[in-house]
């Protein structure tokens, strides 16, 4: 094919020569023929209007500019000329680090560290062992920097499940298989925290992960939970509080992925939001951690296989000139990508682009730059695929790595497999943890070794195929990057001149390197013929690639020179040879066929292979040479020729890409634009554009679906418009807005808007596809009455289901559609099918529906607690509840005993009883294993039921309802011992907790009143040694007895000197006395009272304590009661001694005479119980 090209090539310039003799002109002939681009002009500074270039969805213009994809106009339009324009070379790099991966072997034999179990990578590499080990090394040298952790800590944390660094270096976070969390400075190998707590115990850690904020991390353990992790000091106390972001009781997430940022990128409006997706096992999750927590978007999968892995990764693009966060996120074959912006007025955008169908089951997903991923499959081999054209440029076999698997932690063995078995299926080919990347680089881990992943250069890639003596590959791979066309572009300018120019230099090396290994490998021995036949098969190999790219420069050169009156390649024209020069030219240029054409060859064949060569240079040709024709009307002739053959060559022809014919277009917008422009072109080749644009098979830039909108505008075609925002990727949204303002607002005929009313109903399934809430939404306003008939459109179930659900939750309150009964029960039938755990909240929130058709909906659909629901609702209690029980519904059945009323609580336990109950008669003979399942379920319902009755019921009362069976009362027992025996285990617990109990109250009955008594009963002193009445000393070593009394104020009076002074009163036997002095100091309000107790004075003693029958508080008593009552307040102690003091009595009293129940102790009540939890069931 190239020959033959090289021939038309040859034949077309030989001919040309043969019209134009060089000697008649004296054109001198030259060793090194110009360039073309030394010999025209600059192109034009004014941007093109627009280019139809075949883009991708995220045209993505690298950040760092010596990695920059470079793309140009004339990118595709070498046309057949690429003779291999597939061929990519070695796209990646592979490196081992072998000084890391020597360390981890030596470390597992020498020091028992264990096997490598996770990989995270910084400014430093942290490998963690299976014996909680987190082995730090150095990113260059490769050396030990840190061994954090012992392998004791091993053994209580279990293996090194997951780790994170943060984003300055200097904080790994090490999650364990047992659950437990450490925080390590990277500075010191210092540990800062243990976190013990911030997750439910006996879940093993999948992911612990930095995001970007310094303080806040996230974890997702082997229960399907996440967590927040916010890390404080206060007070030089570390702490770490933590905040559940999803609860694994709504859907396990067995991966999480926060937006990371790069410091050029810190100021991003994204970044403040601390984004973080979260895969399910059913759906994507994107929300927002700050400032406040909030849900983005939920995005189910659809159907996938259940073993398949969840995966996800954050990449910064360039779209649109903007560069904005892209989230990639696969489970199975499928990469769908999600674009996050912010836009001028504040409003976040998630949406939706072309998603990547791949042939394979992928395990791990990284971006290696922009444009570029690379994919792990489950057979563990590397796929590199440019994201824009979804080509697959390289296949590398993994296997020798032995990668790392992450099962054991997703089952959780290192807490007992205490995990659900769709996790434990999912986590058979998770590698999480095995997988790394970290500023174009990825890391693999294997059981003994570390690979690393790089892209190599374009310089890399052509040397490796010349290593190979791959010249042909090479040079192809040259070639594209020569124009524009190769993928995943690592160090090449982006200026296509300097481009060029680097890359012509390289291919000329290819070249001479090729002449030197076809000179230098010649067959050592053999006849001349075989020597001749070597050359003969590899020199016009060279010869063929040289030629094809100097023959068509030289010939573009030579055209240009001859139409623009100069000599080729040197000098002028005669001035009155130059019109005769030029109509040659254009008279050999609109030849209709060649010389001795074949019968099957195309008109126009020379334009056609000039166009096929290089499109946009031959334009730019003619460009320069309509320059010069302003007042040659001969010129004008042959102008408006030219363009008539290039518009039925390129637009009617298939053989031209979309590229090709955008340059077409531009060539033509800037002709027609200028000032004295004589074209004429058809008003129906705008058309013709259009329905290119529109029709194109691949997508276009943004620019030319607006082009199209304006021009439909302009002829008040807005159905079309319609096709114009469907085709559009980037404002698809847009398309709700703009049918309400043409259905609503004045300004439009009543046919416009018919025809974008019949258009909008005939896309209602794209518009469903696009957003099912908006979509409801504009039909409740604008299609009210054609619900019915657009439900029956859509036909597919799955889409039928988000459209009809969006009524139910996402319309305003002004816009709210009432829908008839068959549509809701269609709905629920739905739901039913795709979302079964929403069928009870919504049969709840809705009253639309009918019952019975509900119930035979959810009967078909197997729903049992849906149509427990319908049942109970419908008033058939008793047959809501045969439907549980069939099934089996533990949790249920326990929480809808618990709801009963306490009135009925005895009666509903008890006839629960009887259903649970045991067969009356036994069947004889063997059983089969669904009647020993039926019978085992049956005993463990029957359990619970019996725990939760025994703190309601007497155990008697249900013993003998037990025994009221007949079969139990002919002394079979034997089936129900569990029961019993259960029973007394409750018993015994609840007595033991009861005894502790009293033995702790009592204890602290006993401190207090011992504090009491001391407090009551301790000595006191006198102020003076003499009665303060009489005033006469008593006498403290006189033989006869002498009664005296003293108070707390420290005075000392003879009894019978209180007695004359009648300060004393008597009361039931006992006086009650009142200091004198301080009674007469304050008048009638005593501030000193007696002891409960006289003191008596007797001979050879100082104080003697007159015992009194009863032991009771008097005032004074009760004084210091009130104030021991203060010193001593707490919940607890309190409220017994306060019980205590309304009793009237000692101890002995107490027991003796016990108090009414109606109005003594609680403790003495017949209703007192305590509500004590059952205790744990023990398994027979």
């Amino acid at each position: 094919e190239c020959k033959s090209k090289r021939d038309k090539c040859f034949f077309l310039r030989t001919e040309l020569e043969y019209r134009i003799d060089d000697k008649e002109f004296d054109i001198p002939q030259v060793d090194t023929p110009p360039t073309l681009e030394s010999i025209l002009n600059e192109p034009e500074d004014e941007d093109e209007p627009f280019i139809l270039e075949d883009t991708c969805l995220l045209n993505t213009e690298n950040i760092d500019a010596h990695s920059c994809e470079t793309s140009s106009l004339a990118s595709s339009d070498s046309g057949d000329l690429e003779t291999n324009a597939t061929v990519h070379g070695s796209v990646l790099r592979r490196n081992v680090l072998k000084g890391i991966s020597a360390q981890i072997v030596s470390a597992a034999d020498k020091v028992d560290a264990g096997l490598p179990t996770a990989v995270t990578v910084s400014n430093v590499i942290a490998v963690g062992t299976s014996h909680g080990l987190a082995l730090v090394f150095g990113k260059h040298n490769q050396a030990l920097r840190l061994c954090l952790g012992t392998t004791a800590t091993g053994a209580e944390y279990g293996a090194v499940s997951a780790l994170s660094i943060n984003h300055d270096c200097t904080r790994l976070l090490c999650g364990f298989a047992k659950g437990q969390i450490t925080m390590w400075d990277l500075a010191n190998g210092k540990l800062l925290r243990t976190i013990t707590d911030a997750h439910p115990p006996g879940t093993a850690i999948l992911h612990v992960k930095f995001t970007d904020h310094p303080a806040l991390a996230v974890c997702n353990d082997s229960g399907g939970s996440v967590f927040e992790l916010s890390f404080r000091r206060v007070m030089g106390m570390r702490t770490c509080e933590s905040r559940c972001l999803f609860s694994g009781s709504k859907g396990e997430v067995c991966c999480v992925e926060p937006l990371h940022a790069g410091p050029e990128l810190k100021d991003h409006p994204i970044t403040h939001y601390s984004l973080l997706a979260m895969a399910s096992l059913t759906k994507i999750l994107l929300i927002g951690l700050k400032p406040s927590l909030k849900v983005w978007l939920t995005f189910p999968y659809g159907k996938t296989d259940p073993a398949s892995v969840p995966l996800l990764a954050w990449q910064f693009v360039a779209v649109q000139k903007t560069i904005n966060p892209v989230l990639a996120f696969c489970r199975g074959d499928t990469i769908h990508f999600l674009l996050v912006k912010k836009d001028e007025s504040g409003i976040i955008h998630v949406i939706k682009h072309r998603q990547l169908q791949l042939s394979c089951d992928l395990i791990s997903l990284s971006w290696i730059n922009p444009r570029t991923l690379v994919l792990m499959d489950s057979t563990e081999k590397l796929r590199v695929v440019d994201r824009p054209s979804q080509e697959e440029l390289e296949t590398v076999d993994m296997a020798e790595l032995q990668l790392v698997y992450n099962s054991s932690h997703f089952k959780s063995l290192a807490t007992g497999g205490n995990v659900s078995q769709a996790l434990a299926l999912v986590g058979e080919k998770t590698c999480y943890q095995s997988v790394c990347s970290y500023a174009g680089q990825i890391m693999y881990l294997g059981t003994k070794s570390v690979h690393i992943m790089t892209l190599r250069n374009w310089r890399e890639r052509v040397d490796h195929l010349l290593k190979q003596e791959k010249f042909m590959e090479a040079l192809s791979l040259a070639w594209s990057l020569h124009e524009g066309t190769a993928k995943a572009v690592l160090g090449l300018f982006a200026d296509p001149a300097k481009r060029k120019g680097v890359v012509a230099d390289k291919m000329v090396e290819i070249l001479l390197q090729y002449v030197d290994r076809s000179l230098k490998k010649c067959p050592e021995q053999g006849k001349i013929q075989v020597m001749e036949q070597h050359f003969q098969d590899m020199v016009p190999v060279m010869v063929d690639y040289y030629e094809h790219v100097v023959m068509g420069n030289k010939l573009l050169v030579y055209i240009s020179c001859c139409l623009a009156g100069r000599a080729y390649p040197l000098g002028d024209i005669p001035e009155d040879l130059v019109p005769q020069v030029k109509n040659q030219v254009f008279e050999f240029l609109i030849r209709l066929h060649s010389v001795e054409a074949a019968q099957e060859e195309e008109v126009y064949p020379y334009i056609r292979t000039l166009l096929h060569f290089d499109t946009r240079e031959f334009l730019n040709v003619l460009a320069l040479t309509f320059e010069d024709f302003k007042n040659d009307k001969q010129a004008l002739e042959y102008q408006q020729r030219i363009v008539d053959i290039l518009l039925k060559v390129m637009v009617d022809n298939s053989d031209f890409t979309p590229s090709q014919v955008g340059c077409l277009f531009t060539f033509l917008a800037r002709q027609l634009a200028k000032p004295d422009n004589t074209l004429f072109v058809n008003r129906k080749l705008f058309d013709q554009v259009n329905q290119i644009f529109l029709c194109a098979p691949v997508p276009m830039a943004e620019d030319a679906y607006q082009i199209c909108e304006f021009m439909y505008d302009k002829k008040h075609l807005y159905n079309k418009i319609v096709d114009c925002y469907l085709k559009d990727p980037l404002r698809k949204e847009e398309l709700f807005n703009y049918i309400h303002n043409i259905l609503s607002m004045p300004g439009y005929s009543s046919e416009e808007k018919q025809l974008v009313w019949v258009k909008a109903l005939q896309h209602i399934k794209d518009l469903v596809s696009i957003s099912s809430p908006k979509t409801a939404e504009l039909v409740a306003v604008h299609f009210a009455d054609e619900v019915q008939s657009i439900i029956t459109s859509l036909q597919v179930c799955s889409i039928v289901f988000f459209f009809c659900n969006s009524f139910r939750e996402g319309l305003n309150p002004q816009t709210i559609l009432r829908l008839g009964p068959d549509l809701h029960e269609l709905l629920v039938d739905l739901l039913c099918q795709f979302s079964p755990q929403q069928v009870t909240a919504f049969l709840k929130t809705s009253q639309d529906y009918r019952l019975e058709e509900a119930i035979q909906i959810t009967e078909k659909h197997k729903l049992h607690e849906a149509a427990a629901y319908l049942l109970e609702k419908k008033g058939n209690v008793q047959g809501a509840f045969e439907v549980l029980l069939q099934q089996f519904l533990r949790i249920t059945i326990i929480e809808k005993l618990q709801c009963c009323g306490q009135n009925s609580m005895s009666a509903d336990f008890l006839h629960t009883l009887e259903k649970f109950g045991m067969p009356s008669h036994p069947a004889e003979g063997p059983v089969s294993p669904d009647c020993f399942s039926l019978s085992s379920a049956l005993k463990e319902l029957t359990m619970k039921v019996l725990n939760s009755m025994s703190s309601f019921i007497a155990p008697p009362a249900i013993i003998q309802r037990i025994l009221q069976d007949p079969v139990y009362g002919k002394g079979k027992l034997a089936e129900i011992q569990g029961l019993i025996l259960g029973m007394l285990e409750t018993f015994n617990y609840e007595q033991t907790l009861l005894e502790t109990t009293t033995n702790l109250l009592n204890s602290d009955l006993h401190w207090s009143l011992s504090h009491l008594r001391k407090a009551v009963s301790r000595g006191l002193h006198p102020r003076q040694y003499h009665c303060n009445i009489c005033l006469q000393q008593y006498k403290r070593w006189q033989e006869s007895e002498e009664e005296i009394i003293i108070f707390s104020c420290g005075h000392l009076y003879h009894c019978q000197c209180l007695q004359r002074k009648e300060v004393g009163v008597l009361s039931e036997r006992q006086y009650s006395w009142s200091c004198y002095k301080c009674t007469s100091n304050q008048g009638s309000r005593p501030e000193c009272y007696g002891s409960v107790s006289m003191l008596s004075c007797y001979v050879g003693m100082f104080f003697s304590l007159q015992m009194l029958t009863e032991a009771t508080l008097d005032a004074q008593q009760t004084q210091a009661w009130d104030h021991f009552r203060t010193l001593y307040r707490g919940p607890s102690r309190l409220a017994v001694l306060t019980e205590l003091t309304h009793s009237h009595g000692n101890e002995r009293a107490g027991f003796s005479n016990p108090v009414h129940p109606g109005t003594g102790s609680i403790y003495h009540s017949e209703n007192f119980q305590l509500k004590l939890s059952p205790p744990p069931l023990v398994e027979e």
